[in-house]
């Protein structure tokens, strides 16, 4: 029996078509360093229509990848809006990946047009006489003299190339099952790897950040949008900001602490999102310049766990509660929040919070051990996370061929480390290939990591296993101290002591100047660990 229900894709068409008529009045707010540009909905979908009609004059007219190499600004939500509604394949490519990443991913994604923010010009340069597959280049925001195209590729001026342009566009009925948008994961590990997102799972990702127990964004809010497009879709804010009519703050290019301030003093947002290191250099800026931020309902983080410490300091002297989210480019990103339920009170609000959160509906989860074995969700039995549902990735883009490993029998293996409650709460204690394994028993470096971060001398701290004779393995803890503070290796021991098992306790220490990050703001492990290789560690024992 068939139901008696209409039918329609959900394409991002259809959601920019609601969002410019039912949110007309809702905007999109771009710093600019010394003030905003303002752009509303409405004037989006002028904007997006115009972009539309410019990319068909450039030979867009299928399924082409059209890539973005951006800033979060308005040309990019624009991008964000256009390409897929239009049928083609939004491919945000991410400004800090390694020049020869960089190149793999765009001739890998056979990019047809790509945009540039005219601050990265000089950057996309560089690599351009080395992508083979794109014919044209965009240049917002910026003088397309600066950009000396190679034979066969064409330099456009977004606004002149923009100006000519209808601003209505006929925006095709997409298949919901065909591909909105790709992202390529940070390559930390071999060549980066192709997500190709559809129309569908970017619209059911959109419906679950808008969710009560989930990112909760609503009409009322202003979201203050910090991480970045290139970045797994910026964590679905444009979109779910597109689906329930909330407003956006665009940083633009500048994401120090100070600008980031200034933005919240003459914006107010209500929401904002971000990795921890963001928090981590707000947290000092405003600790030194204080500033009123209470109209910040909540923030959220991603990307890698915030040490206990940054969010008790967040809510306890500036009112501002930081949620946990877990999530990858594989999974759209969204695949956990770390929103208490009701039911728990006191320090137990604070346990549920240190998690990486409760699974929806629409992500199902199962942990595996060594062995292959499922485990269960007993909050102790430890294994590897497995993950599956309509927003999750079940395959790379080029096919099964590629890193088969990462699936099992209809399952993404996250490569995260963890433990799940009775009730659906993921703590992860690290990533596979991260746990330190000594003696026979596991070490988790995160939560070495949020333990040393608890000393209030200490801005970052990352973990990695060294090699042992005895042990197998033992803890290396690197340290970045706060400005102006000192602390030693043999303090910081003696700091741990009553927080972790003695067998855990770290025999080596080193003071480094900052830790390495990856293109996506988390702790770069492996460069750290040839660091320390290569003998460029100054290590204490004990």
């Amino acid at each position: 029996m068939l139901s008696t229900m209409q039918d329609g894709h959900l394409s991002i068409g259809t959601l920019l078509r609601h969002a410019t008529k039912v949110h007309a009045t809702s905007e999109i707010v771009t710093w600019t360093g010394s003030g905003t540009r303002r752009e509303t909905f409405a004037d989006l979908g002028k904007h997006a229509a115009r972009l539309a009609n410019a990319l068909r004059s450039l030979g867009v007219t299928g399924d082409q990848r059209v890539g973005t190499f951006m800033w979060n600004n308005a040309e990019h939500m624009a991008a964000y809006a256009a390409i897929p509604a239009m049928g083609a394949v939004l491919h945000t490519l991410n400004i800090r990946l390694f020049p020869e990443q960089l190149v793999f991913v765009a001739n890998h994604a056979e990019d047809h047009v790509v945009l540039v923010d005219g601050t990265l010009v000089p950057l996309f340069a560089k690599q351009l006489p080395h992508l083979k597959t794109v014919r044209h280049v965009i240049v917002a925001n910026g003088d397309v003299s600066t950009l000396q195209a190679p034979e066969g590729v064409e330099v456009h001026s977004y606004d002149e190339l923009l100006a000519s342009q209808p601003d209505t566009f006929d925006w095709p009925d997409v298949d919901e099952r065909s591909a909105a948008a790709m992202c390529y994961t940070s390559g930390t590990t071999g060549d980066p790897k192709g997500v190709a997102y559809s129309h569908r799972s970017l619209w059911l990702h959109s419906m679950q950040v808008c969710m009560t127990d989930s990112m909760r964004l609503a009409e009322s809010d202003k979201a203050l949008a910090i991480v970045p497009m290139f970045h797994a879709m910026s964590w679905g804010l444009p979109y779910a900001a597109l689906m329930i009519g909330a407003s956006l703050v665009m940083p633009d290019r500048f994401l120090q602490p100070e600008p980031i301030a200034q933005i919240l003093a003459a914006e107010k947002p209500t929401f904002a999102a971000a990795v921890p290191t963001i928090w981590q250099g707000l947290l000092q800026y405003l600790d030194a310049n204080p500033q009123d931020v209470s109209h910040l309902r909540e923030v959220v983080v991603g990307g890698s766990a915030a040490p206990p410490s940054l969010m008790h300091a967040f809510e306890e002297r500036y009112g501002v509660p930081v949620l946990h989210a877990w999530g990858m480019t594989e999974t759209s990103p969204l695949g956990s929040v770390a929103r208490p339920p009701h039911t728990a009170t006191g320090e137990q609000v604070w346990a549920y919070r240190y998690t990486q959160g409760r699974f929806p509906a629409s992500v199902s989860a199962r942990l595996i051990s060594e062995s292959g074995e499922e485990l269960p969700w007993d909050d102790e039995s430890v294994g590897e996370l497995e993950v599956q549902g309509p927003w999750i990735a079940a395959s790379y883009h080029g096919g099964s061929a590629v890193d088969p490993e990462k699936f099992h029998d209809g399952w993404l293996r996250t490569g995260d480390v963890g433990k799940i409650s009775p009730d659906g709460f993921l703590t992860l204690t690290d990533r596979s290939k991260d746990v330190i394994k000594s003696g026979g028993e596991w070490i988790s470096s995160v939560d070495l990591e949020n333990a040393v971060m608890g000393h209030p001398a200490v801005a970052e701290a990352a973990v990695i296993g060294v090699p042992d004779e005895k042990w197998d393995e033992r803890p290396l803890v690197a340290v970045v101290l706060r400005q102006g503070q000192q602390v030693t290796a043999a303090e910081l021991r003696e700091f741990l002591a009553d927080k972790v098992a003695k067998w855990q306790l770290p025999e080596h220490w080193s003071f480094i100047e900052e830790v390495p990050k990856t293109s996506v703001g988390k702790f770069d492990k492996k460069r750290l660990r040839a660091m320390n290789s290569d003998g460029k560690l100054d290590v204490t024992h004990f």
